[in-house]
């Protein structure tokens, strides 16, 4: 048996280095064609699709108050959303920090004063916790 025959089918000569035959290329420009004229034709009909539903909402929306130019522009109540949490909850962090390691006045007319935390564990310590007076006992218990 001959190399050039095998399985009942005559063998390419090897010595041309490659096929005579190659990939038709008109299928493929036609169906990369294809494709970009659905594209096409999708994006148009999208498009024409959402123009109708705009004008239908237009059609059936009430018209905008006339005072929605002046107050439209103002910033929204309390609470707004963080631009940076992390930030926020920083100087949060430090504001509540400053409160229980500084003196500050609380009423300064009655003079009440706020004190580092430290301190009043100490003064606390020293002159222990307040307590109340004992009841006196009711009449008829022993």
């Amino acid at each position: 048996m001959s190399a050039q025959k095998r399985h009942g089918a005559e063998m390419p000569d090897a010595s041309l280095g490659h096929e005579e035959r190659d990939v038709a290329p008109r299928p493929i420009v036609l169906a990369v064609l294809g494709l970009a004229a659905v594209s096409v034709a999708a994006f148009l009909a999208m498009q024409l699709v959402f123009n109708v539903l705009a004008a239908f909402q237009a059609r059936q929306s009430a018209a905008p108050s006339p005072l929605a130019g002046q107050y439209g522009l103002k910033e929204p109540p309390e609470p707004r959303l963080q631009i940076s949490p992390k930030q926020d909850l920083d100087e949060l962090r430090a504001r509540d920090a400053s409160m229980i390691e500084h003196y500050a006045w609380i009423d300064r007319s009655a003079g009440t004063v706020r004190i580092p935390i430290g301190r009043a564990i100490e003064v606390l310590a020293a002159r222990g916790l307040p307590t109340r007076p004992a009841a006196p006992p009711e009449k008829g218990q022993p």
